[in-house]
Order: C-alpha cells, then sequence, then structure tokens
C-alpha cells in the first residue's frame, strides 16, 4: 500500500493576509511574522518526522516558499474556491494538516501516518473545536463538503460524518492552534 503524503496548508506570509485574527492584538506585521515562525516550524517538524511531505500553497508562488523555507521541497497550489474545494483535492492516502499547531511534534506525524496502516481515517482534535489534522486512506470528500467551517464544531460534525459513513477513526491527542492572541499565552516562542 502506498504510504499517505502529508498535505500542508499553507499562505505567503503577507500583512493583512495572514492570521487575520491575530491582527487585532499584533498589528498586519506582527500577525504575518507569527505566521512566519508558525509555517517554519510546521515544515522543521514535517521533516524531521521522516514522512513524505508537500506544501499545498497559496498567496506567493512556489519560488517564494522555497526560497524562504528550502529549495528541495514539494510545492503543490491550494487552486481556487473555498476550503472544502481547495481540501477535496487532496488524492488519498493522504494526511491534511494546517500550518498553525504549535504543539505538532513529529511523534504525532509517524503515529497518524502509523495509523493509516491499518485503520482508514485518523484525527486530530484542536482545542478549538476543530481539527488539526486528518488523514485517509480512502476519499474523504464527505468529511468536507458543505462543512460550515471555523466552528467549535468541525470536529464533532466531523466524527458524524465518520460514523453515517460506518467509519470509527482513531483519535489522536488534543492539541491547540492560534487563531487569538490568547492561543498565543503558552508559546510566547512564537511572538513578533
Amino acid at each position: 500500500m502506498q504510504p499517505p503524503l502529508i498535505s500542508i496548508f499553507c499562505r505567503w506570509p503577507e500583512a493583512g493576509k495572514a492570521k487575520t485574527r491575530l491582527i487585532p492584538g499584533f498589528g498586519a506585521e506582527g500577525a504575518a511574522a507569527i505566521y512566519t515562525k508558525l509555517l517554519a516550524h510546521t515544515v522543521e517538524i514535517a521533516r524531521a518526522s521522516g514522512v513524505p511531505f508537500e506544501l499545498r500553497v497559496t498567496g506567493a508562488p512556489p519560488e517564494k516558499f522555497r526560497a524562504g523555507l528550502g529549495d528541495n521541497l514539494q510545492i503543490a497550489k491550494q487552486g481556487g474556491g473555498d476550503l472544502t474545494d481547495r481540501l477535496s483535492r487532496v488524492r488519498a492516502p493522504a494526511i491534511v494538516i494546517g500550518s498553525d499547531c504549535p504543539g505538532l511534534t513529529p511523534e504525532v506525524l509517524r503515529a497518524a501516518r502509523d495509523t493509516l496502516l491499518d485503520e482508514d481515517m485518523v484525527i486530530g482534535p484542536a482545542s478549538d473545536g476543530g481539527y488539526y489534522l486528518l488523514g485517509y486512506n480512502k476519499p474523504a470528500d464527505f468529511a468536507f463538503a458543505g462543512m460550515e467551517w471555523s466552528t467549535d464544531s468541525v470536529f464533532a460534525e466531523t466524527l458524524k460524518r465518520f460514523a453515517a459513513q460506518g467509519i470509527r477513526p482513531t483519535v489522536l491527542p488534543e492539541l491547540s492552534d492560534i487563531d487569538t492572541a490568547a492561543d498565543l499565552e503558552n508559546w510566547p516562542e512564537f511572538l513578533p
């Protein structure tokens, strides 16, 4: 069986367009600086995991990401549409993650990969009610279609959708992502 590819969803850290919910606390430049650190951290963790990965990018051409994060990166454009459309383009077997989870570790990524050796789905719940990781061996469009993103019910709704498909996913440890200034209280190293 083909091993899963990690797809890291990310955007170019342009001031005013990256981590916009952090702008009230840190300004546009500060929010972009925080996101720059989070993205670099995510790429470093993915490299350390040994699991093959790619960046799924938006906001700048692939060359800019390579210049900032390393020439040896596999990069694909996210393409147009909403988050549902962009996630649905990732083919199984896959592990999709964002780029704003400071607690992510190589061990978590390896655990997701190893889970997919025997199970169809794996999910990592985020403390805000969403998820920071979704892994799947079969098409998972049902988990994305019509989802009301950025709400505190995304994780619960995703579990309901799995149940409706007869799938009981493996659940990884809960982690926090960074969406607001308060989320950074435990992660001062990511401050601008």
